[in-house]
């Protein structure tokens, strides 16, 4: 049997050195024009004899009135610009909250406990179990202490009794690593989507720990698994306006309320997919917090695409010809989402991306406005503008349409998929275990850009951005210490029940 011939490889390589040759010298034009000219300026001064010099130096000599007014100019300028600019904002450290081993829910504990709840059908039951075989959750996530019931004890007072687990473990966890005192906060931001009791969570927190009566205090409710974002711009805005200060933003979901025990499959799926989980962040505008602090804020931006119902339909079933059901992701949210994420890229591409990719979006776009409305979209290489990309781990599908439309590597969305794995959906505090797994990974450096990309119903799409401030050095505490070294794994497509 004749060889195969091997694949030409040369156009490829070409074109790989022709794109790097095009990056280099767009990014780099600045420097390119200005190497000439300084190099003109110097030869034309080493041609001069030291009398022409005297003769030009005497020329440019200015009267004391003239030195003053320009000297005054200069620093009235310099005090403009430095009252103009926005403070920068720090994130100093964060911490986690790890749900107790007591909380774990294997597949199998699950499974039997629909099983074993009288008014969930056979169908239902089936549903469930296809959507955790495809789910790509591990089986070390946690479910509160009251989803463990037969059938679940979803109470007011077991709501709070899992707020106050969740949100007090990982503030003490926080005030614990940064050395802050409870009276020393100066703003509070919690987030909770859809458990808002009253008293507020956050009026919870200033009690337990006796915070200051003057606390700048805000309670969010009803955004989604993108209020983590949300709050992280409200703080930042609130230190914009209060200089010296200190924020803590605590971003949690609680499950324990929003268990469903009905038939609808759209209604069904947080049942599977949502776990325990919560992130307490202290953010500072302090000159001289930037020295511990871990990140800096470089941009957040936010992005709302107004939706009807039928983006809230989170799956659907669907039954061929011979009877064989499939579960998918609804094409109106899809949908939706693409141009939540669309919006978010358009507004946030100018601010990170070099001029190289800049560039290419713009001719692209002439392109398709002038020539030919059908020419594919050029989609930036976001790639060059960060090393780090922490995507919501908000389901499979989602992590999936991410990579394939950014163009992103396994590596890059590591930590989203290994996070949904380990921990499931942390609805908004998520982001954070993700930015913890690439600390404990050691591959934080200083100077690395990360990109959070938050998703949430309305339909929302966040995102921040963050430079890392210093080397995160390894072994990180967090909870990732104990199982690090097990990820990242093998998660196949299907795990059969």
């Amino acid at each position: 049997m004749p060889s195969q011939p091997l694949p030409s490889f040369s156009s490829s390589v070409k074109l790989k050195y022709v794109k790097l040759g095009y990056q280099y010298l767009v990014n780099h034009f600045i420097t390119f024009l200005l190497i000439p000219v300084m190099v003109g300026v110097a030869l034309e001064v080493a041609r001069m004899g030291p009398e022409e010099l005297l003769t030009l130096w005497r020329s440019l000599q200015l009267d004391l009135i003239h030195i003053l007014c320009s000297a005054f100019a200069l620093v009235l300028a310099g005090s403009i610009y430095l009252m103009s600019r926005p403070r920068p904002v720090y994130l100093v450290d964060y911490a986690l909250f790890k749900p107790p081993f007591t909380c774990r829910v294997p597949f199998s504990t699950f499974m039997e406990h629909i099983r074993l709840i009288g008014n969930i059908d056979a169908k239902s039951v089936e549903f469930q179990m296809r959507i955790l075989e495809r789910s790509g959750l591990g089986e070390e996530t946690c479910l509160p202490p009251a989803n463990h019931y037969i059938p679940p004890n979803p109470t007011m007072e077991a709501s709070r009794a899992e707020a106050q687990l969740v949100i007090f473990s990982a503030m003490d966890a926080l005030f614990q690593k940064t050395g802050l005192r409870p009276k020393d906060v100066d703003i509070l931001v919690v987030n909770c989507s859809l458990f808002s009791p009253t008293p507020s969570l956050s009026a919870m927190i200033v009690n337990k720990y006796k915070m200051r009566s003057n606390i700048r205090s805000f309670n969010l409710s009803g955004m989604g698994c993108s209020a983590g974002l949300i709050s992280i711009d409200l703080a930042r805005d609130l230190l914009q306006v209060h200089p010296n200060s200190n924020a803590v933003v605590v971003s949690t979901e609680i499950i324990t309320p929003n268990w469903y025990a009905g038939n609808q499959r759209s209604m069904l799926l947080p049942n599977c997919l949502f776990r325990m989980g919560g992130a307490a962040i202290l953010l500072s505008n302090r000159r001289r917090d930037s020295r511990r602090a871990k990140y800096r804020l470089v941009h957040v931006v936010r992005t709302h695409k107004g939706a009807d119902d039928k983006a809230y339909r989170c799956v659907y079933e669907e039954e061929d010809a011979q009877g064989n059901s499939g579960i998918s992701l609804s094409k109106d949210l899809m949908a939706i989402a693409g141009e939540a994420l669309k919006s978010n890229i358009t507004t946030i591409g100018p601010l990170v991306l070099p001029a190289s990719e800049q560039l290419l979006f713009l001719f692209t776009l002439i392109g398709r406005k002038i020539f030919n409305k059908k020419m594919k979209p050029y989609i930036p290489d976001f790639k060059q503008a960060f090393e780090h990309f922490c995507i919501h781990a908000g389901g499979r599908a989602v992590i999936d349409e991410l990579q394939k439309n950014l163009d992103l590597s396994a590596e890059h969305v590591e930590a989203s998929r290994m996070t949904l794995h380990r921990f499931g959906n942390t609805s908004s505090s998520s982001l954070w275990y993700e930015l913890n797994y690439i600390e404990s990974k050691g591959r934080m450096r200083r100077g690395d850009r990360v990109w959070q990309i938050a998703f949430g119903s309305g339909f929302k799409c966040n995102s921040a951005v963050w430079r890392c401030n210093r080397t995160i050095k390894t072994p990180v505490d967090g909870p990732w210490s104990d199982c690090i070294h097990r990820y990242p794994v093998h998660i196949p497509d299907v795990v059969k029940l």
